[in-house]
């Protein structure tokens, strides 16, 4: 019986070792085509930059050029007091 129990501890031994290296060399090849993987695979398209904002001097330049414009028109009749008022708050919000 001593001699029984001796063999199955050994084998017991042995089996988990192989698993144990099994799981390591797994592991190490799984870590080694991922890494491939990251080194072909194709990088990634810049993100497109995005148009620089307007100079607030310019912008504000323009809102008085349309104010006036918008004045003129309502002044020759083209537009009604409701339709400036409209026109200029849009205008001075945007």
């Amino acid at each position: 019986m001593p001699g029984l129990l001796r063999g199955v501890a050994r084998t017991a031994v042995v089996a988990g070792t192989a698993t144990a290296v099994s799981n390591r060399v797994s592991r190490r090849q799984a870590g080694r085509w991922a890494q491939q993987e990251q080194q072909q695979a194709p990088a990634p398209a810049p993100a497109p930059a995005a148009p620089p904002p307007a100079a607030p001097a310019d912008s504000m330049g323009d809102k008085i050029s349309q104010l006036k414009e918008l004045a003129e028109l309502k002044s020759q009749g083209v537009l009604t007091e409701a339709e400036f008022e409209a026109q200029k708050g849009r205008l001075l919000n945007s």
